[in-house]
């Protein structure tokens, strides 16, 4: 069985193509669903997040205190490389664990930092989600509802574009009509399952 990392940088539509491909009967694991999971209230990694950020980084519900925790790792290159520490291997973990499991002639992970953290050296193909910088960063604010600066720190914070598509096997644009996106994805679909 054939591992396809699925990659783009923020706000390029991965969600989007992953529910196409799982629209085509592909199994499929998000690497950012696995982190949400890990940092649910109780979940040993979200105590430590607390341990190492402080009181702040958890809301008075209890959960992970997202906005307050962007701001800082996208404002802070230690303070994101610690939360990796604590949550990459974890997600790693998971992921392995499930790809162990399935079956048939590919499965699909959705892994945005898979150019960042050099985990396309453990996947067999890589399927890149492509959009214009421009179009990433209108799309990211209006998602986040965040500012300019916000945004323009979390696209910094990633592979650049030219980077990504350098490890892309195939690349899927998005840079105009969502109906372009289907056709894209069941071509990848018919030559990953051949």
């Amino acid at each position: 069985m054939q591992i396809v990392g699925l990659t783009g940088g923020v706000a390029s539509g991965k969600t989007t193509v992953a529910e196409l491909f799982r629209q085509q009967g592909v199994a499929l694991m998000d690497a950012d669903h696995v982190a949400r999971q890990l940092v649910a209230p109780g979940e040993p990694a979200l105590d430590e997040i607390c341990a190492v950020f402080g009181d702040h980084a958890r809301t008075a519900e209890g959960e992970l205190n997202r906005p307050w925790l962007r701001q800082r790792i996208f404002s802070d290159g230690n303070a994101r490389q610690r939360l990796e520490a604590i949550l990459h291997p974890r997600i790693r973990h998971q992921m392995a664990l499930w790809s162990s499991q399935q079956s048939g002639p590919y499965l699909i992970q959705v892994i945005p930092l898979l150019v960042e953290r050099g985990w396309w050296r453990e996947v067999d193909r890589v399927v890149v989600v492509d959009c214009p910088e421009a179009q990433q960063r209108e799309r990211l604010m209006q998602r986040d509802r965040i500012s300019p600066a916000q945004a323009d720190a979390m696209l910094a914070a990633q592979a650049s574009r030219a980077e990504r598509l350098a490890r892309a096997d195939q690349i899927i644009t998005n840079a105009t009509d969502l109906a372009q996106l289907p056709p894209q994805v069941a071509r990848i679909h018919r030559i990953y399952s051949a």
